[in-house]
C-alpha cells in the first residue's frame, strides 16, 4: 500500500454515532447515500504501531467521484491537525489496491477515503443491513458486528504488541466465533481484501481470514479508549496514545495462559531422531540427543484455517509468516509456554533459539505413551504417533500341553498329565515366535523393531515376555479355567486361551448340539427338546466326561436316557440307581418305550449280577449303599442317579458308596439341581465330573458365597459359564417346551382359622416365645423348629396337634370345610385329585374324615411298601379312586399320575422347589387336560409369611443355579415375633 499523507493511517477516537441531524454517517442523506456505493478494505496498521491504528479505506472500483464521500463532522487526528474525511479534509487520498494474478498480483492506484476505525465502525455497521451496500462493505460490516458481539461478551484480553506498547485483542474465540468468522472471510469479495502486503516479492495481497482477524483485533483495541476512559492520563490499555510497557510481558502471557491465540500446537514423534539432529544442532538441539529414543517435531496450525499447518521451523523461518499473520510467533510462544506447565520437558524448547525438535529421553516416550499426551490433548496440544508405528501387541495367558503330553484327542483328561500355563505375546492376534518374545524380552526402549516395522511396548508386555511361565494346571482345573476364560495373575484378571486338544474340547462343551434323529426301535416320537437333550447326554458321554440333565420334572428325563441307550448301544449295562418308589416306573417305561432291551432290578432278597449282557440295571440307593463293593466290581457303560438330590450331601454315606462305583460317564437327573445352596450343585457335579469345581472349601470361597449373598452380580455369571457345558436345565415355562403343554392354574386360597385353632395359636405362641427368650444355642433353635411345626399343625386342624385318637373333625378347621367343598365339586364334574401334606398323621385323619363321607380314597406315604404302590397309582390312574391321598416328602418325585387334573396342597412345605415337583405329578408330559393347583394357606398365620418366603426363594431357585435363604432358627427374638404372631385378617 502507498500512501500519500502520512497522517491518513493515523486513528481518532471513538466518538460514537453522530447526532440525529447532523447530516454524518448515521444518516441516510446524500452522504451516507455516497458512502454505501463504496467498497470498503481494512488497511492493518504499520510495524511498530498499535492494532488500533488500522484504518477502513472507502473506494469506488468503478472510478466514480468520491467528492460527496465523507462522515459529515470534522475531527482532529492524533498530531490535532484535520481528520480525513471530515468538512476540513485535504480531498481524497490515493490508495493502492491489488488483485490476485497467477502466482502474484496486480495492483493500481485509485482514489480513497481513509477513516480512522472510530469513524468506520458506525459507517460500517449501517452498511451491513443496507440493501444498496456494496458486498465489500456488507462484509466488514459483518465483521464489524461479530467485533461488537464479542466485545459485549468480555472476549477481551491484554496484551503487549511486539514493542512492547499496550494493545487489547480479541479473545477468546469460541469454535462458533471463529466458524462465523471464516464464513465472513469466504464471502468476501476481492475489493474487500485487495490489500497488497507490504515488501511481498512477487507481490501478494493478504489472505481474507487473516485480515479479517486482524480487524476484530483492531476494533476491540479501539473499543475501550472512550472519552470516560482517557479521562485517566496515560492509563495502560485505556489512553489513546501507545503506553511503552517493557516489563509487563511476563504479566501478558500470565493473562493470555489457556486463552486461543490463533495458533495451536502439535507434537509428532519420530522413532529415528538421528535424521533431525543434524539439522537439530544447528538450531540448538545438541549433538548428544543422537543417542535419544525418539524426537518430537513441534508444529503450529492455523485457529482460522484448519487446512493451514507447518512446522515451527518454518514459521521461524520466515516463509509461512505471512500465512499465519504477525503475531504467530508470539503466540506459539505463548502456546508452548502453556503446554511446558503441563509437561515442563517442552521447557526445553522455550531455550531454543528455533523451538522446532525435543529430543526425548525413554523415560519421557514412556510418560507420553501413558498420563502425558491425554493431559497434552486435554490442553489442545495433540502428540501423533508415526503412521507405521504398530500397537498391536497383546498379551494372554495360554493353557497347552505340556512338552511329551498327549497332544491330540480327549484321553487327556484321564491322565494326570499337567498343562502348561504362560504367557502368550501376539501381533495384531498373530503369536509371537520364541525368537520374537526373546527380542522382546530384551527390549530396553518403549518400541521395538519387529517383523520390519516399529512397535509400541508397553513395559507390562515386556515384563510378560521375561517370565513366560505361569506353571502347571491339572486336567480338571485346566478345563475350569478354559471354561471361564478368564485367570487371575498376580491381581491381574487376564483371559486365558487354551490350545490343541484342549481348545478342542472347549469348542465341542459350548457348540450348541445338533439335534440326533429318532434312534431306532424307540417307541416314541420324541420332542424337539428331548432330541436336543440326548444329543447334548450323547455329547457328554462320548467325550468321556458327566452331566446333570436338570429338566423340570415330567418333561421326560427317563425317555431321554432309553434313547440314549438306543442311540448309543452300549456293550456294557447301564446302571440306574433311583429311590425305591422309581424303581416301577423305570422298569415299566423300559419295557413300554424299548421292548426288547435287557432290563433287570438288583433290589431285595436273591439279587444278583450273574450274567448281566447289556440293558438297564436298576436299584435303590439303600441296595446301592450295602451292596456297594459288588456293583463297583462290575464294569459299566456309565451310571445314572434318579433324582440325584439324594447325593446332595457329599459326607453321607450314599454319596460315597455312589463315588465308589466307576464307570466312563455319570448322569445326574433331577428336576432341582439346587434346593437350598450351592453346595448342592457342587455335589452333584463334583460326582459327574471330578475336580471341575474343585474342593468343596474351594468352591464356597470363590463362587458360592458370593452368588448366593447377592453381592456380585458377575459372580453368577462366572459361575454360570463354568457350569453350563455340564447342567442342561429346561423348564415347563421355556418358550419351546411351554406350547407341548396344557395351562396351569395356580390359585392361593386363604381361610380363616376356627375360634379353636385361634385360640390354641395364641396360647403356643405366647408360652413358646417365652421359653425362646430364655434359651441358647442349639436349645433355642430346638425351639423355634417345634413352636414352627405346632403352628402349622393347629393350622391344618386341632386334632392333628392334640394327637386325638378318635376325633370329630367336622367344623373344627377352616381348611378342611374349604377342602370338602372343593372335592364337592371336582367330584361332581368328574374330575380326579392329588392332595398333598407334609404330615402322614394329616394324611390319616383326612382319610379317615373322607372314607366317614363315603368318598372313595388312598393313602400313600413313606411306609408303603414298593409293590403297593404300583398297584395305587395302576388303580388311580384307571378311575377307581378318584382322590388320592399322599405324604409329600414320599410321594413329591417319580409317579406318573397324570389323570389328576386337581393338586391340592392342604400345607405348606419349606421348599417351592420339592412343591413344585410334587405338582409335577399331574403336570408332566402325558397330560392332556388343564391343571389347576390350589394351596390352602390359613389367613394372618405363619403361612402367610411363609408364602413371601417361598416366592423369595423360588427366585433364587430360578437364578443361574444359586440358591440360600436364612434359617429361621437364627431369627432374632423380635423377627420371629413377627413372622408367627396371629394377624387380624386384611
Amino acid at each position: 500500500m502507498t500512501r500519500r499523507r502520512e497522517a491518513a493511517g493515523e486513528a481518532r477516537p471513538l466518538q460514537g454515532p453522530p447526532a440525529a441531524g447532523s447530516g454524518g454517517v448515521g444518516e441516510s442523506g446524500e452522504a451516507g447515500a455516497a458512502s454505501a456505493r463504496c467498497a470498503a478494505v481494512f488497511l492493518p496498521a504499520g510495524p511498530g504501531r498499535p492494532p488500533r491504528a488500522g484504518t477502513i479505506a472507502l473506494w469506488r472500483p468503478d472510478g466514480g467521484p468520491l467528492q460527496d464521500v465523507g462522515t459529515g463532522e470534522a475531527g482532529t487526528g492524533e498530531d490535532g491537525g484535520a481528520a480525513p474525511g471530515g468538512d476540513g479534509a485535504a480531498g481524497p487520498e490515493q490508495l493502492t489496491v491489488a488483485r490476485r494474478h497467477g502466482n502474484g498480483a496486480r495492483s493500481r492506484t485509485v482514489p480513497a477515503v481513509l477513516l480512522p476505525l472510530a469513524e468506520a465502525v458506525p459507517l460500517l455497521v449501517r452498511a451491513r443491513h443496507d440493501p444498496a451496500a456494496h458486498p465489500a462493505a456488507a462484509c466488514w460490516g459483518a465483521a464489524t458486528l461479530h467485533a461488537l458481539h464479542l466485545a459485549a461478551r468480555g472476549r477481551m484480553l491484554p496484551g503487549l504488541t511486539a514493542e512492547d506498547t499496550d494493545a487489547w485483542r480479541a479473545g477468546p474465540l469460541d469454535p462458533d466465533d471463529i466458524a462465523h468468522l471464516r464464513a465472513i472471510a469466504a464471502a468476501m469479495p476481492a475489493e474487500a481484501h485487495a490489500v497488497p502486503i507490504a515488501g511481498s516479492r512477487p507481490l501478494q495481497v493478504y489472505d481474507p481470514a487473516a485480515l479479517v482477524r486482524l480487524y476484530v483485533d483492531a476494533v476491540a483495541d479501539a473499543l475501550p479508549r472512550t472519552p470516560a476512559a482517557a479521562l485517566v492520563a496515560g492509563a495502560p490499555f485505556a489512553a489513546t496514545a501507545p503506553q511503552h510497557l517493557p516489563g509487563a510481558r511476563d504479566w501478558a502471557a500470565e493473562v493470555a495462559a489457556g486463552v486461543d491465540a490463533g495458533v495451536r500446537l502439535s507434537l509428532r514423534l519420530d522413532l529415528a531422531p538421528h535424521k533431525l539432529f543434524d539439522r537439530g544442532q544447528e538450531s540448538g538441539a545438541g549433538g548428544a540427543e543422537e543417542r535419544s529414543a525418539a524426537a518430537a517435531v513441534l508444529q503450529v496450525h492455523s485457529l482460522t484455517d484448519p487446512t493451514l499447518v507447518t512446522d515451527a521451523r518454518e514459521l521461524w523461518g520466515g516463509e509461512e509468516a505471512a500465512h499465519f499473520g504477525p503475531r504467530s510467533r508470539v503466540d506459539t510462544l505463548l502456546a508452548l509456554r502453556r503446554a511446558a506447565r503441563i509437561w515442563p520437558p517442552l521447557t526445553r524448547l522455550l531455550e531454543q533459539p528455533v523451538p522446532d525438535v525435543l529430543a526425548l529421553s525413554e523415560d519421557e516416550l514412556y510418560a507420553l505413551l501413558g498420563e502425558a499426551a491425554p493431559r497434552l490433548g486435554a490442553a489442545g496440544v495433540t502428540v501423533h504417533w508415526p503412521r507405521e508405528l504398530a500397537r498391536g501387541l497383546t498379551a494372554t495367558a495360554v493353557l497347552r500341553p505340556a512338552p511329551g503330553s498327549a497332544a491330540d484327542g480327549f484321553g487327556f483328561f484321564d491322565t494326570r498329565e499337567l498343562l502348561q500355563f504362560r504367557w502368550q505375546v501376539a501381533m495384531d492376534g498373530v503369536p509371537l515366535s520364541e525368537a520374537e518374545m526373546d527380542a522382546l524380552a530384551e527390549a530396553h526402549r518403549p518400541v521395538v523393531r519387529l517383523r520390519d516395522q516399529w512397535v509400541l511396548v508397553d513395559p507390562g508386555l515386556v515384563r510378560k515376555a521375561r517370565k513366560r511361565e505361569l506353571g502347571y494346571l491339572d486336567p480338571a482345573e485346566a478345563l475350569a479355567t478354559t471354561l471361564d476364560g478368564t485367570a487371575e495373575v498376580d491381581g491381574e484378571e487376564v483371559d486365558v486361551v487354551p490350545e490343541g486338544a484342549l481348545a478342542a474340547l472347549r469348542a465341542r462343551l459350548t457348540a450348541e448340539a445338533r439335534p440326533l434323529p429318532q434312534p431306532p426301535g424307540l417307541r416314541a416320537t420324541l420332542r424337539d427338546y428331548q432330541l436336543r437333550g440326548m444329543a447334548w447326554l450323547d455329547t457328554m458321554t462320548s467325550l468321556g466326561l458327566g452331566g446333570c440333565l436338570a429338566d423340570d420334572m415330567g418333561l421326560g428325563k427317563t425317555l431321554t436316557v432309553i434313547a440314549l441307550h438306543l442311540h448309543r448301544r452300549p456293550a456294557a449295562p447301564v446302571l440306574v440307581v433311583c429311590p425305591a418308589s422309581l424303581l416301577g416306573n423305570w422298569q415299566r417305561e423300559i419295557e413300554r418305550f424299548a421292548p426288547g432291551l435287557p432290563v433287570r432290578r438288583f433290589h431285595g432278597t436273591g439279587r444278583s449280577l450273574d450274567g448281566l449282557a447289556g440293558g438297564f440295571v436298576l436299584t435303590t440307593y439303600g441296595t446301592m449303599r450295602s451292596s456297594a463293593a459288588q456293583l463297583a466290581g462290575h464294569p459299566w457303560a456309565w451310571i445314572v442317579a434318579d433324582e440325584a438330590q439324594h447325593v446332595k450331601n457329599p459326607r453321607s454315606s450314599t454319596a460315597k458308596a455312589l463315588r465308589s462305583i466307576k464307570a466312563p460317564a455319570r448322569i445326574a437327573l433331577t428336576g432341582t439341581p439346587v434346593e437350598n445352596n450351592l453346595s448342592e450343585l457342587w455335589a452333584l457335579l463334583d460326582w459327574t465330573t471330578p475336580g471341575l469345581l474343585g474342593s468343596l472349601k474351594t468352591f464356597r470361597a470363590l463362587h458360592a458365597r458370593e452368588v448366593e449373598g447377592g453381592e456380585d452380580a458377575r459372580a453368577a455369571e462366572r459361575l454360570a459359564r463354568l457350569v453350563r457345558p455340564f447342567v442342561l436345565r429346561r423348564k415347563k415355562s421355556d418358550p419351546g417346551i411351554v406350547p407341548e403343554l396344557p395351562p396351569k392354574t395356580e390359585t392361593d386360597h386363604p381361610v380363616a382359622l376356627g375360634r379353636e385353632q385361634a385360640a390354641l395359636y395364641r396360647a403356643v405362641v405366647r408360652e413358646t416365645l417365652s421359653r425362646i427368650e430364655t434359651a441358647e444355642g442349639i436349645a433355642r433353635r430346638g425351639l423355634v423348629m417345634k413352636l414352627l411345626t405346632a403352628l402349622k399343625q393347629i393350622c391344618n386342624h386341632p386334632a392333628q396337634y392334640l394327637k386325638e385318637a378318635a376325633p370329630g373333625l367336622a367344623a373344627r378347621s377352616g381348611k378342611l370345610e374349604l377342602l370338602d367343598e372343593l372335592l364337592d365339586t371336582i367330584l361332581a364334574e368328574g374330575g380326579a385329585t392329588l392332595v398333598f401334606t407334609q404330615y402322614v398323621g394329616m394324611a390319616r385323619l383326612l382319610e379317615h374324615h373322607l372314607t366317614h363321607r363315603g368318598i372313595p380314597v388312598q393313602l400313600l406315604h413313606g411306609g408303603t411298601p414298593v409293590a403297593e404302590r404300583e398297584k395305587m397309582v395302576d388303580r388311580f390312574q384307571s378311575g377307581h379312586a378318584p382322590v388320592f391321598l399322599l405324604s409329600l416328602k414320599a410321594a413329591g418325585t417319580g409317579l406318573n399320575l397324570t389323570r389328576a387334573g386337581h393338586v391340592i396342597h392342604y400345607d405348606r412345605w419349606w421348599n417351592p422347589a420339592v412343591e413344585e415337583q410334587a405338582t409335577d405329578r399331574a403336570y408332566r408330559i402325558g397330560q392332556t387336560q388343564p391343571v389347576q393347583v390350589h394351596r390352602l394357606i390359613a389367613e394372618g398365620t405363619v403361612e402367610d409369611n411363609i408364602a413371601q418366603l417361598l416366592s423369595a426363594k423360588r427366585a433364587l431357585a430360578d437364578a443361574v443355579l444359586s440358591g440360600g435363604e436364612s434359617a429361621l432358627t437364627e431369627l432374632s427374638d423380635a423377627e420371629l415375633a413377627d413372622l408367627v404372631s396371629l394377624r387380624r385378617p386384611g
